[in-house]
């Protein structure tokens, strides 16, 4: 499958040469009916299909029946990873208590011990959310004094002394603890997670893969351990056991105790040195991703450990990257040869694909087509989808500014489309549609405002950063309908996919040279402080402090961005390379001074000359332009392996 791989890649750079060519062409001249012309005949535009629907089969029902948050974290982080696939639980009280979704006004900070104003505002804030969910036949859960079994239905005493049901008593499904007292409230938060070996990762070799690779089987055989030191004291923390409760007739209920996981390999594009072919090449990386974390698989399918991740007989692996049909037909003839080597059942390897490169979103329902037997989702990713439009209409002219950027037409039309293609392939019941994730995990009360955004618009999932915000992120789903809602989009007139061609370049006098600085030192300042951790110290995902201090998430997606953002700018002379090099020089500064109190932290002043990290970081910039659909992958693995090797 090497050959056919690389010549994958061949086919992107042959077609990314001929836009480019066109578009320098036609500059001053661009007609829109003559572009999308010109990308069908070079094959960029694909033919639309007959209507099918998905057939997976063997599906576990937090994929096909559940909807709620799913979280992602980076593999090689074997705290994270427990903390997510334990996330399926979480205390609603916790999660409002430690958070600003409770405003700390009027006496209710919560710093320091217990305080028990804020915690009446937790309780209040959690029964009104149970008035929604699970209302009573009368009356209100903030009047509730007591909760009990009482003939197998929920009996709830209100400080009136009367005894309510349930409005709907089959909502009542069983409980823990004493039929008196029963334990409340926990929420079914991270119904699944996606344990990633790519954009928050930094594994550039065989050590790294090795950690990646050793982390996933422990998580499949449910043996992972990590010993957590916390306020001078350790803890082994472990997997989660099932909940075991007992159900309103008295026999035992039995419910996950965990987070169903993905895998999500790399894409097509990089290679790796933890193996080398004959010929002396190193092996492409998606190929080693799908062979080893579908061996480690085995161990789950064959039932042989403790503790079950699929419960269907399924392995779930997250595809990121591909472009158009062509290459997702690939993924899926490499999926049935390894079934066919482990001796697997025709799609017993089940495939997400990511909607964040332009060919697919345009060829969205072709790509499904192409793993039709196999596929179990899809979702949108703005930043790398932003990448790839900025990168794949280089030539086209300048693009507008980031923030205007989230605003345009095709981002809407991207995002819509992505649920119309999905519902009328028939992934309603059968696989998720996913929305991407909220960034700043310190900032949960407007989380709660804004992302429940993603179950309105269709989307059955939505990645969330932490477990405490996939509990708070749980109650949309209780709160929106999203089965029914997807119903009544699937009558609505589908996106128009020559909104998503519209290419979102920057208007005309919508510049001035304070907004172009102000804009710069945005996108130089993200990139610094994430690209010196990444080449540094080899942290792939951070809460990294923007230009504002204010923690954002960040992974190799948003390097994308921002680093394809500045070389168009400098490409079509919007600033400088000097302006442009003084920023990030004047940028990185910035970055020690947020960085100082990390003892591991290596600065990239106040020489930047001999700083490995900036080195890396101008190549992004400069060399831009000429990176494969805008990855970032390739320099920062280079510069990662030239840090470590400095260090040997």
């Amino acid at each position: 499958y090497a050959p056919i791989n690389r010549d994958l890649l061949k086919k992107r750079d042959k077609l990314q040469l001929q836009i480019d060519a066109w578009h320098v062409e036609h500059r001053g001249n661009f007609d829109f009916s003559t572009y999308k012309t010109f990308l069908q005949s070079i094959g960029y535009l694909v033919p639309e299909g007959p209507n099918f629907t998905i057939s997976p089969d063997n599906v576990d029902v937090e994929i096909c029946r559940q909807a709620g948050p799913q979280l992602v974290v980076p593999i090689m982080n074997a705290r994270f990873a427990l903390n997510a696939v334990n996330a399926r639980w979480g205390s609603l009280y916790d999660a409002l208590y430690g958070n600003d979704v409770i405003s700390e006004a009027d006496g209710a900070h919560k710093s320091g011990e217990y305080n028990p104003v804020r915690g009446q505002r937790v309780v209040d804030y959690g029964r009104e959310f149970l008035d929604g969910a699970v209302p009573l036949q009368s009356g209100s859960h903030a009047e509730a004094v007591a909760y009990r079994v009482v003939d197998r239905h929920l009996c709830v005493t209100l400080n009136s002394g009367v005894d309510v049901s349930l409005d709907a008593p089959e909502q009542f499904a069983g409980y823990c603890g004493d039929e008196d007292n029963p334990r409340y409230i926990v929420l079914e938060a991270a119904l699944t997670t996606i344990m990633d070996c790519e954009d928050s990762v930094a594994a550039v070799d065989a050590e790294d893969k090795a950690l990646a690779y050793s982390n996933w089987l422990g998580l499949i055989k449910g043996d992972l351990k990590e010993t957590i030191n916390r306020g001078g004291k350790s803890f082994v923390r472990t997997m989660n056991p099932d909940r075991e409760y007992l159900a309103a007739d008295g026999s035992k209920l039995i419910l996950n105790g965990r987070s169903l996981m993905f895998i999500r390999n790399v894409g097509h594009l990089m290679t790796n040195p933890a193996i080398i072919d004959g010929e002396g090449n190193e092996i492409p990386e998606g190929i080693m991703d799908a062979v080893i974390t579908s061996l480690i698989s085995l161990h789950d399918l064959s039932g042989a450990g403790p503790l079950k991740n699929s419960r269907t007989g399924s392995t779930y692996i997250v595809k990121p990257k591909m472009h158009g049909p062509e290459e997702v037909a690939f993924t899926n003839d490499l999926f049935d040869t390894i079934e066919d080597a482990f001796g697997l059942a025709r799609h017993t390897i089940k495939v997400g694909i990511m909607d964040e490169e332009r060919r697919t979103s345009v060829n969205l329902k072709e790509c499904i087509r192409a793993a039709k037997g196999r596929v179990v989702f899809i979702n949108t990713g703005f930043l790398d989808r932003t990448g790839d439009e900025i990168h794949t209409s280089m030539q086209a002219g300048p693009f507008a500014f980031k923030a205007d950027l989230k605003a345009m037409p095709w981002i809407s039309a991207y995002e819509d489309q992505n649920v119309d293609v999905g519902l009328a392939c028939g992934l309603k019941g059968r696989a998720q549609i996913g929305k991407g994730m909220w960034a700043i995990p310190d900032n949960m009360a407007d989380m709660m405002k804004i992302k429940i955004a993603h179950p309105k618009s269709g989307a059955n999932t939505a990645w969330v950063p932490s477990p405490t915000a996939a509990t708070l992120h749980a109650m949309h789903y209780h709160q929106i309908d999203v089965a029914s809602l997807q119903d009544q989009i699937a009558t609505r007139t589908p996106a128009n996919v020559d909104d998503i061609l519209t290419i979102p370049l920057l208007e005309e006098g919508a510049l001035d040279s304070q907004k172009i600085q102000l804009e710069l030192d945005n996108n130089a300042q993200g990139l610094l402080g994430y690209v010196v951790r990444w080449v540094e110290q080899g942290v792939g995902c951070s809460k990294v402090p923007d230009i504002n201090n204010v923690g954002l998430m960040e992974d190799r997606a948003t390097l994308r961005i921002s680093s394809q953002h500045m070389a168009n700018w400098l490409h079509h002379d919007i600033c400088t390379a000097e302006q442009v090099m003084e920023t990030l020089t004047r940028m990185a500064a910035v970055v020690d001074g947020q960085n100082v109190s990390d003892p591991d932290y290596v600065a990239m002043g106040p020489n930047v000359a001999e700083s490995i990290a900036f080195q890396a970081a101008c190549d992004l910039v400069f060399e831009g332009i000429n990176q494969p659909s805008g990855y970032t992958e390739p320099l920062l693995h280079a510069y990662r392996q030239k840090a470590k090797a400095s260090r040997s």
